[in-house]
């Protein structure tokens, strides 16, 4: 996990251009603490006690996403997720994700790379914004 203070979280936001409103630090803080992408829903779920509620939890996480603090992904299930796009990232990096086809957990992988014979053979095809790996997780076995 992250653990970003509240000034940090602050300063990115105010760099970013946007007011530092209490409901966008409370969502970027979730997701610099998350271990994994989270959807729309699981956000307003856990802001929801600090009365956050989901609209504007929607706008936040749009709003996030155009100043480049957060990245979203939709990984086939027409759903899309949000993630922090740290300090070293581009919000278009290609980003490794594993999705679990039982229960649809999905994790993040920062180890896996294209080789360089892959890079260069996929620019025939265009650029890689995702990596996606589907399979089946430990808890689902």
């Amino acid at each position: 996990m992250n653990e970003v203070n509240a000034k940090t979280i602050k300063l990115a936001i105010q760099k970013s251009g946007l007011r530092a409103t209490p409901a966008r630090m409370a969502t970027l803080r979730l997701l610099n603490e998350s271990n994994s992408p989270l959807t729309h829903a699981a956000v307003a779920e856990q802001l929801d006690g600090q009365g956050i509620d989901k609209a504007t939890v929607f706008r936040n996480l749009n709003d996030l996403v155009t100043v480049g603090l957060l990245r979203r992904a939709e990984l086939g299930d027409h759903v899309w997720r949000f993630e922090v796009v740290k300090e070293d990232e581009h919000e278009s990096s290609a980003h490794p994700h594993f999705v679990c086809v039982d229960c649809g957990n999905v994790s993040c992988i920062d180890e896996v790379k294209l080789t360089a014979g892959s890079v260069k053979q996929s620019k025939q095809f265009g650029e890689i914004t995702e990596i996606l790996l589907r399979g089946h997780c430990n808890d689902c076995g």
